[in-house]
């Protein structure tokens, strides 16, 4: 009797809900009114993927690359890998990214974007205008010998000058160059804590005290060597200047 029950239940619960009309989805196509129209749906359609592609851009094609791994580096030579955390590292790295690029963003704005815009240039003339200044800044801080490299595997002829070098090639020449400045300043930087290692090392090992830990003792000459000097202060100094 109980088992009739549950059916019968179950029957009255499933009849309304399989009664119940589904929704009915339908994509349709219909003609615009204007060009207007049309203009906007390609804009939006490019600012979902310029902000699917932020990320990368923003790595990539920016002085982002060098700052953080400098700052990371800075951390390290500390000695507190955690201390400042990784959301204070990133944020400052992204606000001086913002600061260095602030120039060719405003220029590939008045250049490329505004105009665009305004409907006085059309899609593929605003990237290339817009793309000029990133590209200008790209070829500044990109060495030689990693543009050669990358023109060389390319198996494309030589260029006349290095604003003829393409945009394909000019990024992974520049990412390139980036992290060699970056991994370079930053072991100029590892040079002062590493000489407070040797000498708290030397000292202890003197002293007789080998069961000690080195970095326990040498953590807050580093700390006081780096608060003495501004650190932060100079650090930030380094880094806008090597972008001049």
């Amino acid at each position: 009797m109980r088992w009739w029950l549950l059916l019968g239940c179950v029957l009255l619960l499933a009849g309304p809900a399989a009664a119940a009309p589904l929704p009915v989805v339908e994509f349709r196509v219909s003609a615009s009114d204007s060009p207007q129209q049309v203009s906007t749906s390609l804009q939006v359609l490019l600012l979902l993927t310029v902000l699917a592609t932020a990320p990368a851009l923003l790595i990539l094609l920016t002085s982002f690359t060098r700052i953080v791994i400098v700052l990371s580096l800075v951390r390290s030579a500390v000695g507190v890998p955690t201390v400042p955390p990784n959301q204070v590292v990133v944020g400052l790295a992204l606000f001086l990214t913002l600061f260095t690029m602030a120039p060719t963003l405003d220029r590939a704005n008045r250049e490329g974007l505004q105009p665009y815009l305004r409907g006085e240039l059309s899609q593929a003339q605003a990237l290339d205008r817009g793309l000029r200044p990133l590209r200008q800044f790209m070829l500044r801080q990109t060495r030689e010998e990693d543009l050669a490299l990358f023109v060389s595997m390319a198996r494309l002829p030589r260029p006349r000058s290095r604003e003829d070098v393409p945009t394909h090639v000019l990024i992974p020449a520049f990412v390139t160059s980036e992290l060699r400045a970056a991994f370079l300043l930053g072991s100029l930087l590892f040079v002062p804590f590493l000489v407070v290692d040797m000498v708290v090392s030397s000292v202890l090992l003197s002293l007789g005290m080998l069961m000690l830990p080195p970095v326990l003792i040498s953590l807050p000459f580093k700390l006081l060597l780096f608060v003495f000097v501004d650190g932060w202060h100079l650090v930030a100094r380094a880094l806008l200047l090597s972008f001049r």
